[in-house]
């Protein structure tokens, strides 16, 4: 995979690098804290992507909820209208995460992924060891949330 540790949709407890798969911000949802976190404007934020369009094929997807693949969500998250689009164009998922990945660094800056604060909050949260939670983690597609509960679930059980 082009960007192993890509990070959960904002809206799925993801942290700010996910501003890459989010729509514009039209609508109050976590996008306004991750654009605080970033440091970013609603302006500078569409702007930014709108830039990062018209320079690759990310803004390509007429079609798509905003006419363009910049303002599309992560390739787990089924979305029929991005997979035609991405289909037309001939863009593979590769592609397409390789420019997501470009695109959050262009946004938030080539920043260092959270996973080890993710691992040790984990660890420390459910009482087990920090190479469990790494593997969890890592299970989950370093989704934190999805992570906690399995976590949450392995702990009741063990109750």
């Amino acid at each position: 995979m082009v960007w192993e540790d890509s990070p959960s949709h904002v809206c799925r407890g993801g942290d700010k690098r996910a501003l890459t798969f989010c729509c514009p911000p039209v609508k109050p949802c976590p996008i306004i804290y991750a654009l605080e976190e970033a440091n970013l404007s609603s302006q500078d934020y569409v702007a930014k992507k709108e830039e990062f369009g018209k320079k690759t094929r990310l803004g390509q997807g007429e079609g798509t909820c905003f006419g363009s693949l910049v303002w599309c969500c992560k390739p787990s998250k089924p979305c029929p209208l991005r997979d035609m689009v991405m289909r037309k164009i001939d863009m593979s998922t590769e592609e397409y995460m390789k420019l997501k990945k470009q695109l959050s660094e262009e946004l938030v800056g080539a920043a260092p992924s959270p996973t080890e604060e993710s691992v040790k909050a984990l660890a420390d949260t459910f009482d087990v060891p920090e190479e469990e939670a790494s593997n969890v983690l890592q299970e989950c597609g370093n989704d934190l949330r999805m992570a906690a509960k399995i976590l949450r679930m392995k702990n009741l059980e063990s109750n």
